[in-house]
């Protein structure tokens, strides 16, 4: 762009439409990214168009998909009905059209963009090792998952030039499967509210209760029963309260396990978005046991909390990327090891509040919704000048 027009067309601001199946429900990963994204991007200036169901002047209705749309809903996700009235309004005058899901209702939002002229980007947000694992016997089928890729591939991707992708792991699966478009790597990054509180006194004993925090959908992948599994092999089980942030299929289940193995009581079920900066401040040690994850924003959100996280490191989850020694790491589903990790940080107090500080920092530095946003729009602004 800089070689090719004014200052000022490098520098103007951009009015960007951000389509999205589910916009108004903040109890999904997706639509807080984006809310947060929308907000940070009109705070920097330029002018964004939500799409999608829930949206405040651009609504969708919903689509009801036969079975899909039941599972979806286990997710807090709702699946969009495009409309060619909604999108030839709310892309008039745009600058670009950013896409945020291969379902039908993104197809179809850059089908109409493309028509009008209008440059489309998109992110890649649905891991198909999500899908899967909400899909029971479906996900041992072999191949299943590289069909995944190549039909998200066939449906959108294959015919946008930028892709945003929020770690490095999810480039490297993506290169994997066949996939050419340029590919920028940008967190979604953590909203401003998330910060640490009071901090660990060093020189006192580990509180009673010592509270544990988990943070995520209640679903096989997410693995949280191996937390539950984990704390009741603990040395100090009878201390410690377990709080899972989330809602999801399992909750009935994952309660009745956390009833029969915990010594007390667990509090397991949604939070609203609003009160989580709050909740992870409560805690004293946050633990993410997911089996596959594009980026982990609820691990992000509590290391700036100044949490100290204890991750699974799992060849399907970019989370063990946030991990900065290794007693903030476990093997995937290895609940005696997980345990081990909880007793060390429940001993050693000191080291718990040294850490919780340094994870805090390293988080403000390198993954606020601000710089990320930045880079967006460099993306955006890249798509646009070709």
């Amino acid at each position: 762009m800089r070689e090719n027009g004014s200052e000022e067309s490098v520098d103007r601001p951009l009015t960007i439409a951000l389509v999205v199946d589910t916009v108004g429900n903040q109890g999904n990963g997706t639509s807080n990214s984006a809310l947060q994204w929308a907000a940070e991007l009109e705070r920097q200036g330029h002018h964004v168009r939500l799409v999608g169901v829930g949206a405040p002047e651009y609504p969708a209705r919903i689509n009801k998909v036969p079975l899909v749309s039941w599972v979806a809903s286990k997710q807090l996700m709702q699946f969009a009905q495009p409309s060619d009235t909604l999108f030839h309004t709310a892309f008039q005058g745009v600058d670009v059209v950013h896409i945020y899901m291969p379902f039908k209702f993104g197809r179809h939002a850059a089908k109409v963009a493309r028509q009008m002229g209008i440059p489309v980007t998109a992110g890649f947000h649905l891991q198909p090792e999500n899908v899967l694992y909400s899909a029971g016997p479906l996900r041992h089928i072999p191949g299943v998952s590289a069909f995944l890729y190549w039909l998200f591939k066939h449906w959108l991707y294959k015919r946008i030039d930028h892709i945003h992708v929020p770690t490095e792991m999810t480039a490297s699966l993506l290169r994997a499967h066949g996939y050419k478009a340029k590919l920028h790597v940008i967190s979604n990054g953590y909203s401003p509210e998330y910060k640490p509180g009071k901090p660990v006194d060093a020189a006192s004993p580990a509180p009673v209760p010592f509270r544990i925090i988990a943070s995520g959908r209640l679903a096989r992948e997410k693995d949280q029963i191996t937390l539950i599994k984990a704390i009741s092999m603990s040395r100090h089980a009878a201390d410690i309260q377990l709080v899972i942030a989330g809602t999801g299929p399992l909750r009935r289940y994952l309660t009745f396990r956390a009833g029969r193995l915990l010594a007390r009581k667990a509090d397991i079920g949604f939070h609203k978005h609003t009160e989580m900066p709050q909740l992870l401040r409560s805690g004293d040690l946050f633990v993410h046991c997911s089996i596959a994850d594009i980026e982990s924003v609820s691990v992000i959100e509590a290391m700036a909390c100044g949490l100290v996280p204890v991750i699974a490191a799992s060849e399907l989850s970019a989370a063990s990327q946030f991990a900065l020694l290794d007693e903030s790491l476990f093997p995937v589903r290895d609940a005696a090891l997980l345990a081990r990790r909880i007793d060390w940080w429940i001993t050693h107090q000191k080291e718990r509040a040294e850490w919780g500080a340094k994870y805090a920092e390293n988080t403000k530095e390198h993954y606020s919704v601000e710089a990320s946003v930045h880079k967006f729009v460099d993306m955006e602004r890249e798509a646009i000048g070709e």
